[in-house]
């Protein structure tokens, strides 16, 4: 029996950061925080909006991160997986997956985790590959545009459970900022 974990991952919120704001207060405690990409900045607000010290938190640089020292990919382990964190631009994701699932092959990952379309996407392949997208929590472009996030959760016998969340309207009505 495992230690069990809660990860948060998010990605393309372009510095409109309150529903991120609001999901990080909402989904705490979790031991793990995977920015995708497209912070624009704020990353160097993470570590405070997230009021963990033990919470390892994660960026990787988008297409519009010019000025980020973000790394461009990283491949991290989470309890017995190993995951690859990219923002996908370079591996063509506006057009499908299959470009980014061959380099998770490649690297011979269980997960790969990705943004830049700004829609949802968890896709359990046959080889055991787990492709996941949380969409954008700023400008959603899924059918219905709601903003969302995903969590991935592993049990105590160290299984990874996954779930894209939406954030529902009344959150969006009282965290607008101008």
């Amino acid at each position: 029996m495992g230690k069990s974990m809660k990860i948060l991952i998010v990605s393309d919120t372009h510095r409109r950061d309150a529903n991120l704001k609001a999901v990080i207060e909402k989904t705490a405690p979790f031991d793990m925080m995977i920015h995708l990409g497209d912070t624009e900045g704020s990353e160097e607000h993470f570590r405070e909006w997230v009021k963990n010290e033990k919470c390892a938190i994660y960026v990787v640089r988008g297409n519009n991160d010019f000025f980020s020292m973000s790394e461009r990919e990283k491949e991290i382990s989470i309890g017995k997986y190993r995951a690859f964190l990219t923002h996908g631009h370079m591996y063509g994701v506006s057009l499908g997956p299959e470009g980014i699932e061959d380099e998770a092959r490649s690297r011979k990952v269980n997960i790969v985790m990705y943004g830049h379309t700004h829609k949802p996407y968890l896709e359990y392949l046959n080889d055991g590959l787990v492709v996941l997208n949380p969409g954008s929590l700023s400008y959603p472009r899924q059918d219905g545009r709601k903003p969302s996030y995903a969590l991935m959760e592993i049990d105590r016998d160290g299984e990874a459970h996954f779930t894209i969340c939406y954030v529902e309207p009344e959150e969006k009505k009282k965290d607008w900022s101008f």
